[in-house]
């Protein structure tokens, strides 16, 4: 899928077409009021106060009808300059404008564009008439609170997106229904991985397919990690204020998280690891020959999104972070670097996924440290991504406000892009901490720390993999591994929980579906379960000690001897197999 925020031209089209949207809405709904209505990867929205009225996806046809309308009249689209006075007076009846233009300085130049008797703040540029944009569709309507604040009003958020040809809007909607498919709030129901409850908007339960499929995860993970010299530890939940106006967490981060009074002293729940992690640093003493020191930490953390934005385990208020913090000398830090790329290379390729990096530097505004420190830091991460031979991308501005870092871009089988993985390196809390080590001289120095992600949020990268696959999982990491058929329950069930027995010493997860059912029905069900592989017992294969295995995604039906398919399974386990059905997913 084409990013349109990254294509100059489908730029242009996609924020051109925002306006024809609102412009649509005003004719339909002369009451409306608008916000802002920005270029996303997929597309555009606008936000707008409609009133009493409710905008639901039956809507949208009727409002497409309008934009379609509207372009054939091949209106003029002119760029207007306007003084804060001429722009005040011009928006007077939409407070939401009023809003944005009382925040311009005094003596601004204000860019409006008109096209007939619409006329919108922007900075453009847009195309040059409304006859330009044919190839539209409105994708889907949601609330959003106002500049994002719950405390706001919410405001009704319509999506779009426009091609240049109606070639490309139809085989964007040809990917978009195969997303809708893949949806992993779906997916997570019908496979039984995962549930929401009103009663904990944002905090995902785990159900046992879920949990299975976690296992998995966390079981690799623990495995590769301590073979490549990681130590795991566990920190507190909840720690008090102290730690965390110490590491800056309370000045800098403090309406994302959720605090409490404990024997009268103030104490949050950690929405991040890094102090834990600190202290646990500062329990021993070290010496420069102990560094770096790999501590990693899968530690539950909670912070308080709006409710608007919450969206199943992409964006949630409490998940698992799999952190890593690393302390080091300057000296190791370009090899360190360049260790952690290939550690990422390893995690990715095993799930089939692409990557790119970017590095992003130092916020406008709340950050901690100097910016002589933070120029050190973004010179020793841009050398060591030279030394380990890799592109990235420099993304400014979007640093932690601790530090910089390097995010990882991963690309699934949609061809979407999401950041998952990152490489935090900070100056700072090791000197707010006061942390040190002994070098060679017997002289205390202060250790550089990285903080280090793969995963990122476990629940998040759960869901993107979910639609990365369309729950249809390699074997390793299925919550079933194997459906056992037997085809007729009265005389084939003893030798369908012999292999069942054999395949669990294995270790191997597995059932029998002894149903009085027909083969058919239960072979169907065991497909739309998304179960790797179908083992179906007949006579033949009780004479000669035998399965008939059939892939899921797959007709046809494989005869092996058992040893030989206990052997497969668990060669595919060890190997961490992908096949052409999951890569196709």
């Amino acid at each position: 899928m084409v990013n349109i925020k990254e294509d100059a031209q489908l730029n242009v089209l996609n924020h051109s077409s925002a306006h024809l949207l609102a412009h649509a809405v005003k004719r339909l709904y002369p009451e409306a009021k608008f916000w802002v209505g920005p270029v996303i990867e997929d597309g555009f929205y606008y936000d707008m106060d409609l009133g009493d009225v409710k905008l639901t996806e039956e809507d949208l046809p009727k409002i497409e009808s309008m934009m379609r309308k509207i372009a054939k009249e091949d209106k003029r689209i002119t760029r207007v300059e306007l003084s804060k006075a001429e722009a005040l007076e011009e928006f007077k009846d939409d407070p939401y404008k009023i809003d944005i233009i009382n925040n311009l300085e005094e003596d601004a130049v204000i860019s409006a564009y008109r096209q007939a008797e619409f006329i919108d703040l922007c900075r453009g540029p847009h195309v040059e008439t409304t006859k330009k944009m044919k190839y539209f569709k409105l994708t889907k309507v949601s609330g959003a609170y106002w500049k994002g604040d719950a405390n706001n009003k919410m405001l009704q958020r319509v999506y779009g997106i426009t091609f240049e040809t109606q070639e490309d809007l139809d085989n964007y909607l040809v990917w978009l229904e195969e997303a809708k498919q893949r949806d992993h709030k779906k997916l997570g129901r019908e496979l039984g991985l995962f549930m929401m409850s009103e009663y904990g908007p944002g905090f995902p339960f785990w159900l046992p397919n879920g949990m299975k499929l976690r296992h998995a995860m966390d079981s690799y993970y623990f495995d590769v990690h301590e073979r490549r010299g990681y130590v795991f530890t566990e920190t507190p939940t909840m720690l008090n204020k102290e730690l965390w106006e110490i590491s800056g967490h309370w000045g800098n981060y403090n309406d994302n998280m959720y605090t409490s009074k404990v024997d009268d002293r103030d104490f949050a729940i950690k929405p991040m690891n890094c102090p834990g992690g600190i202290l646990v640093y500062k329990n021993d003493l070290h010496s420069y020959r102990d560094l770096p020191i790999r501590l990693a930490e899968m530690g539950h953390v909670h912070r308080h999104e709006a409710s608007g934005a919450l969206n199943g385990l992409f964006r949630v208020r409490a998940f698992t972070q799999d952190d890593a913090h690393i302390f080091l000398t300057e000296e190791q830090l370009q090899d360190e670097i360049i260790e952690i790329i290939d550690f990422m290379e390893e995690i990715y390729s095993v799930f089939g996924l692409t990557y790119t990096i970017e590095l992003s530097t130092r916020p406008e505004d709340k950050y901690i440290g100097d910016i002589e420190v933070w120029d050190r830091s973004e010179l020793a991460l841009k050398n060591a991504m030279a030394a380990a031979g890799r592109d990235y991308k420099i993304n400014e501005g979007d640093g932690a406000f601790y530090g910089p870092k390097l995010d990882f871009k991963i690309r699934d089988s949609l061809n979407r892009i999401w950041q998952c993985g990152t490489v935090q390196l900070d100056m700072n809390l090791p000197e707010r901490f006061d942390i040190h080590y002994v070098d060679a001289e017997g002289q205390k120095k202060r250790p550089i720390m990285l903080h280090r992600a793969m995963y990122g949020s476990v629940e998040r990268f759960i869901g993107i993999l979910i639609e990365h696959f369309a729950g249809a999982f390699p074997v390793w990491m299925a919550p079933k591994q194997v459906e056992i058929i037997p085809v007729n329950t009265e005389f084939h069930m003893e030798y369908a929980n012999e292999v069942k027995e054999l395949l669990e010493r294995e270790g191997i997860r597995v059932t029998v579906d002894g149903r009085n059912e027909k083969l058919g029905y239960r072979l169907r069900e065991a497909q739309m379960n998304k179960v790797p592989m179908q083992v179906i017992i007949g006579d033949k294969e009780i004479e000669n000690r035998s399965v008939n295995v059939r892939r899921f995604g797959e007709r046809a039906q494989n005869p092996f001897e058992l040893d030989a398919f206990i052997a497969l399974i668990k060669k595919e386990i060890a190997d961490k197999t992908i096949h052409e059905i999951q890569k196709e997913a």
